[in-house]
């Protein structure tokens, strides 16, 4: 019973040191990554991010009052590890919920707001920039029909070079069609001839953007989702630990006294008394 009890003790202590990192640099994370947001957005963030300094600081100082009472064997510091850990559990339960029925509200919120700028020859020059970057990086086109969106007048940011026609679709309009290829910070009202480039041999990206953002936009919730619940995970983990040690502290084993006397035994004397009668 003695090495059940170390080992459990030191699994105890274990994950509470783990607790202790962990929730000390998400801590840091998020006090560093504060002063990355405007004025407004920070308006708009702060009480999820007074949310997340509480629920970090809060798990710090349980694990510190876990270890210290597995080490001194304090029945109370393990209860409140035990309890507050519990509430936090239930809490980034909630919220992993929550985040997985903002995934379809993100999606909704990403399709309007890019289908807004159809049709893309009439969108603002922001909004363009915008799209324009996500071409280049994402290697797409358009947002929903591909090149087709973008009617005659095709960025250079959706052009396939030969080297990523090896590793991405790309599509050749056909040799009927002209293209007219205008740099992003070209001046619209300038003729074709100084606008961009010609070539009816080019290839574009055949993919459109509007579905690979969607898809990134699961991935990271999906991410987002997977660490919380292996967090969720070590939580209960050391719950579980904190309860076994309380279950430990309370199981005591009764030994009845053992008293020592010089008189001899009361039962001798019954028998001696018998004989004599």
């Amino acid at each position: 019973m003695e090495i059940i009890n170390i080992c459990v003790k030191r699994a105890f202590i274990f994950v509470c040191v783990l607790i202790g990192i962990i929730s000390t640099l998400l801590l840091a994370i998020t006090l560093f990554g504060h002063g990355y947001f405007h004025k407004s957005e920070e308006i708009e963030i702060l009480p999820g991010i007074a949310i997340l300094y509480v629920l970090e600081a809060a798990t710090l100082v349980l694990s510190i009052f876990g270890v210290y009472g597995a080490r001194k064997e304090k029945k109370w510091a393990v209860v409140l590890f035990s309890v507050g850990m519990s509430l936090a559990s239930l809490y980034l339960f909630v919220e992993c919920v929550k985040i997985y029925q903002f995934k379809h509200e993100m999606e909704e919120l990403i399709r309007e707001e890019h289908l807004a700028m159809m049709p893309l020859s009439g969108a603002n020059q922001t909004d363009l920039k915008g799209l324009y970057n996500i071409q280049t990086k994402f290697k797409c086109c358009g947002l929903v029909q591909g090149y087709q969106d973008w009617g005659t007048d095709i960025p250079l940011s959706c052009l396939c070079s030969d080297e990523d026609s090896t590793n991405f679709k790309c599509v050749a309009p056909g040799n009927n069609t002209r293209f007219v290829i205008h740099y992003p910070n070209s001046d619209m009202s300038e003729d074709d001839d100084h606008k961009g480039l010609m070539d009816e041999h080019m290839l574009v990206y055949k993919e459109p953007c509007l579905p690979i953002l969607f898809s990134l936009v699961g991935y990271g919730i999906s991410l987002m989702i997977g660490t919380l619940v292996a967090l969720q995970a070590l939580w209960d983990i050391g719950v579980a630990l904190a309860i076994t040690i309380l279950c430990q502290m309370r199981r005591k084993v009764d030994v009845p006294p053992v008293i020592f006397t010089s008189q001899p035994p009361q039962y001798r004397e019954l028998c001696d008394t018998a004989e004599s009668v």
